[in-house]
Parts: structure tokens; C-alpha cells; sequence
């Protein structure tokens, strides 16, 4: 490990602790499949005194996504699924109108690229239809099932016509729904199966494996974060909209699996999950469908200049409009109670950051520590 890197990183790391600005947190910086630095540090439950540790179990948030749709690609490899089936090929009775009143067909790549017209509502104001029809975007309403879900979300209007926009959205949570279908199983079922259990990713899932090792997350607040209460209101920093967070329901079998925001685990595996993408897919996904998934499924639609999306995570096309140090071709995206991670290959890097608190362990800490890590190298 260069001193550098331990130096910075050390020094990024207990600033955000001090100032407190993050809770608890654990990073993990691999290269060349080398673990060169891991930390965690912080608190998994301030008010307890109990201490992040590297095993600490935290809710994944959209780190869910790219299980998903890599449990998705999976099922594409054995013939379970094409990327060009509609939706309503699995799901009939899911068919939401366009906005021009017609009835649009939905494909598994549109809401794999989140170009499927539906959108989340927290990009809303707190009047806005999928509020008003009570949509979950997977975060909060535990008890809430996947039908009554669907149905909700299929009783609003599309954004606009599937194919024409990029908008980030429930879509992969309707793709959990449609894996469910394909596979005659549940969604925890599949991603076990194509997923989780190939790559020994032992705590992470739609359930969690050990109460005792779950970070208590916490929302941004002066000063000092404050721990969330069973529904949690935090204000988009883009946007009229407010993300809702239910922290039980990842205590609650009987909430639906949400494909987008549902599942939980730790650091550790998911650094596996990425080093898997990294260095071709093995034992998961052929190096079809890797590539399928890691590049440019957008074509100039995105999520932000100079980034497209592939399938369940963000695609850098041009670092210099974002701007950013990373490498042309650099995967990331993150979640919203508090995560971010990004692939590298040109430099052979997988980093997650995981932490127990939003939104700031997802937006300013993790380009901190970016810029530390592009620095020592």
C-alpha cells in the first residue's frame, strides 16, 4: 500500500468523523484485484457507542440496482430472459398509458436503462402522481406488496414515450418484478441463485442475515447528523422533492423486495460483486453481458454531462464534462442512505463507500475521498 494513499485517505476519512459529517463508514479501495486500503471508522450506533466495523451490515439503498440487473443479465445468458421482452410478456396487466393517452410497450432493456418513461417520486413535489397515487419508490411503506406496487405505479402516466428520455426511476423495481416472473421464483430467490451465492456474498440480501451488525442510519442535520425516525423526510438536493425512508422495512419480510432500493449487506461483498464486473464476470455473467451491462446503453441521454447509463449503473463518457479524474469508461453511482463506489478499469480500481448517513456519505464525502484517492496516485 503507498503511504500516500494511507496518509490521504486516513486524513479524509477522520475529518469527515471530527467534523461530523459522517457517522460511521467503511472503504474499501482494491487495484489490480489487491486490497491496498480498507477502513471503517465512526459509528454504527453513535448512541449505543457501538463502532463501525468492517463486517458492519448497511442497507444498500440503489447499490440493489446493479445486483439486480446483473441477476437480470444472468437469467439473459441461460435463456431465461431477452433484453427486448416487454413487459407485459411477464407481467400483462402492468401497462401504465403513455403520455398521448396510447398504450406503449415497456422492454426489460428500457427499465434496465431507466429510459422507461416512469420516473421516482422524490424527483416530485409532495402533489405530484405518483404521490398521489401513493407509489412507493421502495424506501418506506413497509407491508406494501409488489402487486399493489405495480398497480399503483401502472395507474399513472408515463413521463414520456419508453425509449425517447433518461430518467431515473421504480423501473428496476418493475425488473425485479419481471426476473420474479421469469424465473418462477422470488427476486431474493433469483439473486441468490445467479448472484449472491456464486460470489459467497454471504450477508447480502433482501433480509438481514444478523440484526446485531445493521448500522443505525442517520440523516444529515446542524450540528450533527440525527438518527432517523421510523419515517424520515430528507429534501432532494435536486428537485422540489423529498426522499421518504422507513428504516424498518428492512426488518419487514412482508414489505416487497424492491429491486431499486431493497437490499442490505456489507462492504466486503460488494466489492466482490464489483471485482466480478471488473475482471469479466466470472462466476455470474458471461463477458457479453458485463459488456452489455457496463457500457453506454443510452446513447447521449443521462443522467449528467459527460455520463450515460448502462444497465443499473452510471457509465463516464466524457471525464472531462463531468469533470472528474477517472478514466473514460469509469462505472459508478451510489445510494441514498449514504453510499458510493465507482470501477476504474483503465486503473484496475474498485472503491465502495459505504455509510450510515444521508445524503452526505453519497454526495461531498465520497468526491473527498475521490479526490484523495486520484491524488496519492
Amino acid at each position: 500500500m503507498s503511504s500516500t494513499l494511507q496518509t490521504s485517505l486516513d486524513r479524509t476519512i477522520g475529518r469527515a468523523i471530527t467534523d461530523q459529517r459522517i457517522v460511521g463508514t467503511v472503504l474499501l479501495v482494491s487495484q489490480g484485484g489487491d486490497m491496498v486500503y480498507r477502513q471503517a471508522a465512526g459509528f454504527a450506533n453513535r448512541e449505543a457507542n457501538i463502532p463501525v466495523r468492517e463486517d458492519t451490515i448497511f442497507r444498500f439503498s440503489s447499490l440493489s440496482k446493479p445486483i439486480v440487473s446483473a441477476t437480470a443479465m444472468a437469467m439473459v445468458d441461460q435463456g431465461l430472459l431477452n433484453l427486448d421482452d416487454t413487459v407485459t410478456k411477464w407481467i400483462p396487466e402492468f401497462q401504465p398509458s403513455g403520455p398521448d393517452g396510447s398504450k406503449p410497450e415497456i422492454t426489460l432493456r428500457q427499465l434496465l436503462n431507466h429510459t422507461a418513461g416512469l420516473r421516482y417520486g422524490f424527483w416530485e413535489p409532495e402533489d405530484g402522481p405518483y404521490h398521489q397515487a401513493n407509489v412507493s419508490d421502495g424506501l418506506d411503506q413497509p407491508d406494501l406488496s409488489m402487486e399493489e406496487n405495480l398497480r399503483r405505479i401502472a395507474s399513472v402516466p408515463l413521463a414520456y414515450q419508453p425509449g425517447t428520455s433518461w430518467g431515473y426511476s421504480v423501473s428496476t423495481d418493475v425488473a425485479g418484478a419481471v426476473i420474479a416472473r421469469a424465473c418462477k421464483c422470488s427476486l431474493p430467490e433469483a439473486v441468490s441463485r445467479f448472484v449472491t451465492a456464486p460470489l459467497a456474498m454471504t450477508d447480502t440480501g433482501f433480509t438481514v442475515t444478523d440484526p446485531a451488525r445493521l448500522a443505525v442510519p442517520y440523516a444529515d442535520a446542524s450540528p450533527r447528523p440525527v438518527r432517523m425516525g421510523d419515517l424520515q423526510l430528507i429534501k432532494m438536493p435536486y428537485g422540489p422533492g423529498s426522499i421518504r425512508y422507513a428504516p424498518a422495512r428492512a426488518f419487514d419480510t412482508d414489505s416487497y423486495p424492491s429491486g431499486g432500493c431493497g437490499m442490505v449487506g456489507t462492504a466486503g461483498d460488494f466489492s466482490k460483486f464489483l471485482e466480478a464486473l471488473r475482471t469479466g464476470g466470472n462466476p455470474i455473467l458471461s463477458a457479453q453481458s458485463v459488456h452489455a451491462m457496463t457500457s453506454n446503453q443510452t446513447g447521449g441521454l443521462g443522467p449528467a454531462p459527460g455520463t450515460a447509463f448502462g444497465f443499473g449503473l452510471s457509465v463516464i463518457v466524457d471525464p472531462a464534462a463531468v469533470p472528474t479524474p477517472q478514466s473514460a469508461g469509469t462505472l459508478q453511482w451510489g445510494g441514498v442512505y449514504g453510499h458510493s463506489w465507482f470501477v476504474d478499469a483503465a486503473r484496475q480500481l474498485s472503491v465502495v463507500m459505504l455509510s450510515n448517513t444521508a445524503l452526505e456519505g453519497m454526495i461531498a464525502f465520497p468526491a473527498q475521498i475521490r479526490t484523495a484517492i486520484y491524488g496519492a496516485l
